[in-house]
């Protein structure tokens, strides 16, 4: 189902994948800092988790600004929670690369006001810790304050999250956190040898797993 959000004087365009039975928990998903929410990998992970009973939301925000697409996040997490027609228990904000910073951002932003328990955790798929090559300067301010369940899926041949670097971040935070690594996967979750699919077959179940974990859905 196809949406327009409003956010300021313009819309976020965003698509609901929607279960068969009705959904008591939804994901907010994002794209990086290129293409959008029609990226493969997207695409995928929201099919995926509608036929296993979680409701996705995904949008599109064009913008290089970190605060930029955070405020469109929380637009769009704001629509959803006052939705008449998905009424849900709880939400996962989840984004890839720029996108998990964003939702790690709105995260940060959100438990200083420390009324929302909508929250239910959140999904990092390729978080960007460093720029290539200049690993002197990490991106982990939002990460070390957040407090619910985190969700690393990072390649760990990624040049923009060196795995001992990811790995001493995960050890600081207070949140409850797990990292899968995609074996000799790169920023863009390519491994040589597999296919596009089997990568996401991989992190889609990685990501629903542990989903049901935090929430204990009912795994059919």
């Amino acid at each position: 189902v196809k949406v327009k959000i409003p956010f300021g004087d313009k819309y976020l365009d965003a698509i609901f994948s929607i279960p068969e039975k009705k959904s008591t928990y939804g994901v907010i998903l994002t794209h990086g800092a290129g293409g959008d929410m029609n990226f493969p990998h997207l695409v995928s992970l929201a099919a995926y988790l509608a036929s296993h009973g979680v409701l996705c939301l995904r949008f599109t925000c064009k913008g290089l600004n970190v605060a930029y697409r955070a405020k469109a996040f929380k637009t769009v997490l704001e629509y959803l929670k006052l939705s008449d027609d998905y009424k849900l228990t709880g939400v996962f904000l989840a984004g890839r690369s720029m996108g998990s910073r964003a939702a790690a951002s709105v995260i940060r932003q959100l438990s200083q006001d420390d009324d929302d328990d909508f929250i239910q955790g959140l999904v990092c798929l390729s978080y960007p810790l460093h720029r290539p090559k200049l690993q002197s300067k990490l991106r982990d301010e939002d990460l070390l304050f957040i407090r619910c369940p985190v969700l690393f899926v990072s390649g760990s041949a990624d040049e923009m999250c060196e795995k001992q670097l990811l790995e001493g971040v995960a050890s600081k935070m207070k949140a409850p956190k797990k990292i899968h690594w995609i074996d000799k996967a790169n920023h863009g979750m390519a491994v040589k040898g597999r296919t596009t699919d089997d990568v996401m077959e991989e992190i889609n179940a990685q990501v629903f797993s542990w989903l049901a974990e935090n929430i204990e859905l009912e795994c059919k």
